[in-house]
């Protein structure tokens, strides 16, 4: 590749990777009903983020949820945002039989992902389900065989894939800015004031088991007595989450492998613990501090590490390249920095540091928006989505051998052939 890399041919392409498609085919003029299956905190938010994706194509027709509270707010905000009154339920599987709704939108704990969308797509509708994919890798392989069977569009929540950064990240490993690369450094700081743990959201005092259909929310998990922490804080639990390895890791090495066309690592070792938040009164199962070791087939390492009592270097990836460095960090700002080699005169210093913002340079705070999109334009029959569920599970098996590693403190092996994992 010549090294005159210059600034405008990184954004050339910007308006493109970021602009909507133009809608084609049948139906195109008339709106998706869209159906959506958790309305707590991301799925709150998500009621926007669809709005501005598809402004005018789609309607927010029936909202279910297991606490009435979020139910009724959400129904307010689709008013507010649609002018519509959705249907509400309790029950997704009555929404799920409303043959009006052409997709849905799966916004709930991971445990009820593998349920729920082999529910929907032989209810024959399309599905947006976030990620992780399933709460388990053998889960996550029936969801991919039931989607095969459908017919069905379906994309997973890992939205950094429609980032326009980190599409223009890739386009720049492919051009060989950074030259070979066998290493990427992941990360995941976060802090949280003493008074307020990470992951201890907000339990709404009015919320009880009157007003909470616990059992619906328990699903295929263990059962017990109503835990209002348990149902408002499920990210804390193993019977619900995988923790930071399904919740944010996943993020991490699905990124990594979209920018570097990888797939699954052979193997992965992680270690951690609770560490920040050891209050008596504190009954979180899940790490609040994690290192992951992963090894590729092909000569390729990532070192991950996520901390909850630092928030100082936040958030990022560095592509470490024998020819030069890019770094993604905060989905905000995208570095290339030419290497020096130890020892010589110079480097490789006709290629200029690159610095691109993602709110300056397109117009966007991450990949969500574009990630909605993106569903909505392949239901509508025009491209394919960006993250389909094979994809989707290659994302989620890093982040089970990871929780499996810490579960075990053991090495665990990908027997990609076989779809098996083993211990050493």
């Amino acid at each position: 590749m010549a090294d005159g890399f210059a600034r405008r041919d990184f954004l050339k392409t910007a308006a493109a990777l970021g602009a909507p498609a133009i809608l084609k085919g049948q139906g195109a003029s008339e709106k998706l009903n869209i159906g959506w299956i958790g309305v707590g905190t991301r799925g709150y938010a998500g009621l926007d983020w669809l709005n501005k994706a598809a402004p005018g194509q789609v309607a927010v027709t029936a909202i279910c949820d297991t606490y009435t509270g979020y139910l009724a707010r959400a129904k307010d905000r689709i008013q507010t945002i649609y002018g519509i009154s959705p249907k509400t339920y309790v029950d997704y599987r009555e929404l799920l039989a409303d043959k009006s709704i052409d997709a849905v939108f799966i916004m709930t704990p991971e445990h009820l992902h593998h349920d729920m969308t082999i529910a929907a797509l032989r209810a024959g509708k399309n599905v947006y389900i976030e990620k992780p994919l399933a709460h388990t890798i053998e889960e996550g392989f029936d969801i991919v065989n039931e989607w095969k069977k459908s017919g069905k569009i379906v994309q997973v929540g890992t939205q950094n894939r429609s980032s326009s950064l980190y599409k223009k990240a890739k386009e720049m490993v492919e051009q060989g800015m950074i030259g070979d690369i066998h290493y990427v450094r992941a990360f995941w700081y976060r802090n949280s004031p003493p008074n307020d743990p990470a992951w201890r959201y907000v339990i709404p005092p009015e919320a009880n088991p009157q007003n909470t259909d616990w059992p619906k929310f328990l699903g295929p998990a263990a059962k017990r007595e109503w835990d209002p922490q348990r149902y408002f804080q499920w990210r804390l639990y193993w019977d619900y989450s995988g923790g930071i390895s399904t919740d944010l890791l996943v993020h991490q090495t699905d990124i990594v492998n979209f920018v570097l066309s990888k797939t699954v690592p052979q193997s992965c070792m992680a270690s951690g613990g609770i560490y920040r938040w050891t209050d008596k009164t504190d009954d979180r199962d899940v790490p609040d501090t994690l290192s992951a070791l992963y090894e590729y087939p092909d000569r390729f390492h990532i070192n991950y590490s996520c901390y909850f009592g630092n928030v100082h270097y936040g958030y990022g990836e560095q592509f470490c390249g024998n020819e030069g460095t890019l770094e993604v960090l905060n989905r905000q700002d995208l570095h290339f920095y030419p290497e020096k080699y130890r020892g010589a005169d110079s480097g490789i210093t006709s290629r200029a540091e690159v610095h691109l913002n993602g709110m300056k340079d397109f117009n966007e705070n991450d990949g969500a928006i574009n990630h909605f999109r993106n569903f909505i334009d392949a239901v509508r029959g025009h491209g394919t989505v960006i993250a389909p569920p094979t994809v989707g599970q290659q994302a989620a098996i890093s982040g089970h051998m990871a929780t499996l590693s810490f579960k075990h403190s053991k090495k665990v092996l990908w027997d990609d052939r076989n779809e098996k994992y083993s211990f050493v």
